[in-house]
């Protein structure tokens, strides 16, 4: 039977590459002939074909649009599920070819046309954007509408699209063909997990452009991919739960675009906010994740964080929290923590927030062993401080938080971790003023590490423990004056100074640490022994007056009082 097959192959092909004209009688035998090799999955004989020098003619039967295209379209599309005959389809112009029959209106020439450019242009960038540059975005779409319910004509389109989706010039296309409303169309009546991924998978591309985003959230997508997670909630299929995953993926992604956040926002009252605030609550991880990231995203507004704030958010995110405290989920407790860093940036938030005690529950997570939630939990603490002093005042006098703090500060595999805890530890002093956290600090052996701190390679936490020490010394000079001499402070505020290449902002705040000491008169001896006036003689003459000034006058300040 083998040999049989492969003799009538070898004649059909024969037959086609010596004809000289396309007699659609003559030629319609031996194409099934051959359309029979293939479907029966015969050796090599994609190859064959190839190597028989028929494709040429091939593509001219597709260009005459005679009777026979439709089953050349289904010739070309079986062959080019070899991998190895794509390249010479290309070169045999059978591409060019088959572009012009996606007009037609045969689903049948459709069908096969489609599978054939989708086999042929697989995995080929320049092909891709060959048919791009060709229109057959606008087509893919066109098709899908005009032919909603071909389950199989429905499925080549997404696969094609799924194709060209991550191409730039692909999504300029598809920004002018509302292709969101027949995406959604084809998500709602998707037929099982498989069409459902494709779908996803093309939104997810072009949720990555800013236009599509808007478009998208103001053609419902969200809601849809919202109501389908509803859908599946509860389901343990593995192919279910990866739409799931999926899709509140895309819909946090959608968020990133300040425009389709405000429409799903809608005030706090839209229906995906509504539905987020339940994922918080939900036994999924993976929703859990997905909507304390979505509230994070939300609340990049500061009206959005006023608003969830008076509906009710935080206690959810806290309850979230304190479920994962141990053996939790890493990655739920960092996207938790930053939705709550991020609702605690408005002022009236923050005092609300500190009245609620979320400081004192999310102090529970102190006892993780994860950087990254590490890191966040201190963010989220100096940003609960900024600007309440009774916050800074409460925190300040916490053995158990400064002992944590301080381990943190020497976290030696985390620069992020050890950095946030200095920050901390300054934002502490910073806001509250007082004497009794001064003292706390300096009891825990806090001073070294805000010192280190001033010698960052960051400006911002520079002079953050800068001010930090200035407040300190201000206020309980003689817990700072033993840490300040093992630190070695003074010859390092001296290096500042002189530094050639320091920033001025990092040499005023110097000067302000060195004024607080010069007023003190605790360790003026000191100053004078680093021969700090030499220094403070040279910034005289600085370029920047205010520099100039400061220097100045703690030059007076000190020949004052030598």
């Amino acid at each position: 039977m083998h040999n049989i097959l492969l003799n009538s192959l070898n004649e059909a092909l024969k037959a086609i590459s010596v004809s000289t004209e396309l007699i659609e009688e003559e030629l319609k035998p031996h194409l099934d002939t051959v359309l029979t090799a293939l479907l029966e999955k015969k050796k090599d004989a994609a190859v064959d074909i190839v190597r028989s020098g028929i494709l040429p003619t091939l593509a001219q039967a597709l260009q005459s649009r005679s009777s026979l295209s439709c089953q050349v379209a289904l010739l070309v599309a079986e062959m080019a599920r070899e991998a190895t005959v794509r390249e010479p389809c290309i070169e045999a112009g059978l591409v060019k070819a088959l572009v012009p029959h996606l007009n037609s209106s045969d689903q049948e020439m459709l069908l096969n046309t489609g599978r054939a450019i989708g086999r042929i242009c697989f995995d080929n960038i320049h092909q891709q954007d060959q048919l791009v540059q060709s229109g057959v975005i606008p087509r893919l779409v066109s098709i899908m509408k005009e032919y909603p319910d071909n389950d199989l004509l429905v499925n080549v389109c997404l696969l094609a699209l799924c194709n060209l989706a991550d191409l730039d010039c692909a999504r300029e296309a598809l920004v002018e063909q509302d292709v969101a409303d027949t995406l959604i169309l084809q998500l709602k009546r998707a037929p099982d997990a498989e069409r459902r991924h494709v779908i996803l998978e093309i939104l997810s591309s072009l949720g990555e452009s800013d236009p599509l985003k808007l478009q998208f959230a103001e053609s419902g997508v969200p809601e849809a991919l919202s109501l389908m997670i509803q859908n599946l909630q509860g389901h343990s299929d593995p192919h279910d739960l990866c739409s799931v995953k999926i899709a509140s993926n895309l819909i946090v992604s959608l968020l990133l675009g300040d425009e389709s956040m405000q429409k799903c926002f809608g005030e706090g009252s839209g229906v995906v906010y509504q539905d987020i605030l339940s994922w918080l609550q939900s036994s999924n991880t993976q929703l859990q994740l997905s909507g304390a990231l979505a509230i994070a995203n939300f609340a990049r507004n500061d009206n959005n964080c006023v608003k969830m704030l008076d509906l009710g958010v935080v206690p959810h995110i806290l309850t979230l929290l304190e479920q994962h405290v141990d053996e939790g989920d890493v990655s739920v407790q960092h996207a938790g923590l930053s939705a709550l860093r991020n609702l605690a940036i408005p002022a009236t938030n923050k005092v609300r927030m500190l009245e609620d005690g979320v400081t004192e529950r999310i102090k529970s997570l102190l006892r993780t062993d994860m950087p990254p939630v590490q890191f966040k939990l201190l963010g989220m603490l100096r940003m609960m401080v900024d600007g309440q002093e009774g916050a800074a005042l409460k925190l300040g006098r916490d053995a158990m938080l400064l002992a944590r703090i301080m381990e943190w500060c020497q976290a030696k595999d985390h620069t992020g971790v050890r950095g946030e805890a200095s920050r901390l530890l300054a934002a502490l002093i910073r806001h509250s003023r007082s004497p009794e956290v001064v003292c706390a600090v300096a009891r825990a052996d806090g001073v070294r590490h805000l010192i280190s701190m001033a010698t960052s390679e960051h400006v911002i936490m520079q002079n953050e423990a800068l001010v930090a020490l200035a407040i300190a010394s201000a206020v309980d000079i003689e817990s700072m004056k033993d840490p300040f001499s093992e630190a070695e402070l003074l010859p390092m505020l001296k290096n500042m100074l002189d530094d050639p290449v320091g920033a001025v902002e990092v040499k005023f705040s110097a000067l302000g640490l060195i004024c607080t000491l010069a007023n003190s008169g605790v360790m003026r001896d000191e100053l004078n022994s680093v021969n700090i006036k030499e220094s403070l003689n040279i910034l005289a003459d600085h370029s920047s007056s205010k520099l100039a000034t400061q220097a100045s006058s703690i030059l007076t300040l000190l020949s004052n009082t030598s």
